[in-house]
């Protein structure tokens, strides 16, 4: 960022240090933002924005404080870290514990995500015009009666300082694309989407020739859908690809091991977890098939920042190694709670007005280590379905007792796919169903999904996270009917 604003930073945290902090960050912000959406032949919706402020966080008297504007100026810089250390020492009256960081090295260091084409750089007009290409393409099938596309852009440029000497500024790009088919009769309607994987990567990342090479697919299994056959309810074999591993893996495991929710400073809000202190280490979260690897350096992951908001670079660590639980997303201020003397780097804030909290990183599937594709996993399996995409879910507040559905079924018998079915939800609890997995396919198919809208906290706050995987295979898995 500009000279000024790193000396404004350090304005911050010379007001805050005056003013009787013990310890402060500035963080400056600069947000745009970019949202189409497309409905039929034509444009439904258009954002454009870009914001820039600042927050200030201290310890007093062993509490927190924050403050923010969206004012940069001198003055309104020095106001605002003065206002978060007196929010700070108000608050210590109230202080059941003391606030205390674990160590962190100070760090001067930038950090870009790689990226070929701003993607705020291309015509608004470019980027509608393939959408409503895309929904040409699917309403040229009969069946299909409405057609959506979308398209997000991001791009942060942040700098961080610190009152322990670390100096970080960072610029993050992330693109998105979709589109869905709704099939509408026989007083029912169904739809079949097509999102590609969200990354952190520039305009590079929206491939129009995919996108359209599938547009006649996604249409006819729109209307397949429709008339599909309602599931067999029982015990069965799934068969889950990545996408739908995505969300099961981000509401199962990811919200589970944030070390935050575990110690119940959401649960007025969400809930708390299974996964506490006492399991770090012998409790089965899976089988010997199931490693979850956290990866905040990941290549074009969406929670690949360079470093989070209390100063910590991007690290990787297992949650859960071979079936065995390891691992939590922590902060500085949750880490030292349970004996840690590192932070793992998951403390993020999804605006500058925001205080950081604990969010899920980077956190992936680890591809199965024999040759295992998605044949070979159908192959092996009797009585079951192949679910694609995301659908519904619910999840109780401990993150036990879960449904998910998804966005296609296939019936697999005798190790072949039969047909389409619909209405199709999975039911267990979070332990049980990792410990069913007994396959997943290697790294050839592995592939780096997402979630882009992942809320947490009061007031919410909304963050992105990759999730990766390839298609695992789990057995005897209850299966209802119910709208996926």
């Amino acid at each position: 960022m500009e000279k000024i604003i790193k000396d404004l930073a350090q304005e911050a945290l010379s007001a805050a240090r005056d003013a009787g902090a013990d310890y402060a960050d500035a963080r400056f912000l600069r947000m745009k933002r970019q949202n189409l959406q497309t409905e039929d032949v034509r444009v439904s919706g258009i954002s454009d924005s870009e914001e820039f402020g600042f927050g200030v966080r201290a310890i007093a008297k062993g509490a927190w404080g924050f403050a923010g504007s969206g004012i940069v100026t001198k003055q309104e810089v020095q106001k605002v870290a003065r206002q978060a250390v007196a929010i700070a020492k108000a608050s210590a009256t109230a202080m059941k514990k003391p606030v205390s960081l674990v160590p962190e090295p100070k760090r001067v260091a930038s950090f870009k995500t790689p990226y070929k084409i701003d993607p705020f750089t291309v015509g608004i007009d470019q980027k509608v015009g393939l959408l409503l290409e895309i929904n040409r393409e699917l309403l040229k099938n009969p069946g299909v009666k409405k057609a959506e596309g979308f398209m997000i852009f991001k791009k942060d440029e942040r700098l961080f300082a610190s009152s322990e000497g670390s100096f970080l500024e960072s610029e993050v790009v992330t693109s998105a694309v979709g589109y869905q088919a709704t099939a509408v009769g026989e007083g029912d309607a169904k739809v079949r989407t097509y999102y590609p994987p969200p990354m952190t990567k520039g305009y590079e990342h929206i491939n129009a020739q995919d996108l359209l090479a599938n547009a006649q697919r996604v249409a006819d299994q729109a209307v397949q859908h429709l008339h599909a056959r309602e599931c067999e309810e029982g015990k069965k074999t799934l068969i889950l690809d990545p996408q739908n591993l995505a969300l099961t893996i981000h509401e199962s495991v990811g919200h589970a091991t944030e070390l935050d929710r575990v110690l119940g400073y959401e649960e007025s809000l969400a809930g708390r977890s299974f996964a506490t202190p006492n399991h770090l280490n012998n409790l089965e979260y899976g089988s010997h098939e199931v490693s979850f690897v956290a990866d905040n350096t990941l290549a074009h992951g969406l929670a690949t920042h360079g470093f989070d908001d209390d100063g910590v670079e991007g690290q990787m660590w297992f949650i859960v190694n071979e079936g065995l639980f390891k691992g939590y997303s922590t902060s500085r201020e949750v880490a030292g709670e349970i004996g840690w003397k590192r932070s793992t780097g998951g403390c993020r804030a999804d605006h500058w007005g925001s205080i950081p909290i604990v969010r899920i990183p980077n956190l992936s599937l680890a591809p199965g280590k024999k040759p295992m594709s998605l044949d070979d996993l159908i192959h092996d399996v009797k009585d079951g379905i192949l679910i694609e995409g995301r659908g519904s879910f619910s999840i109780d507040q401990m993150r036990c007792n879960f449904q998910f559905g998804g966005n296609a079924f296939w019936e697999v018998k005798d190790g072949k796919i039969t047909q389409m079915l619909k209405n199709v939800t999975y039911q267990s609890m979070t332990t049980e169903f990792w410990n069913s997995c007994d396959a997943v396919a290697d790294e050839r198919f592995w592939v780096q999904d997402g979630i882009m809208n992942c809320g947490k906290g009061d007031p919410m706050q909304v963050s992105q996270m990759t999730h990766g995987a390839s298609p695992a295979r789990f057995r005897n898995i209850t299966v209802r009917r119910g709208r996926a």
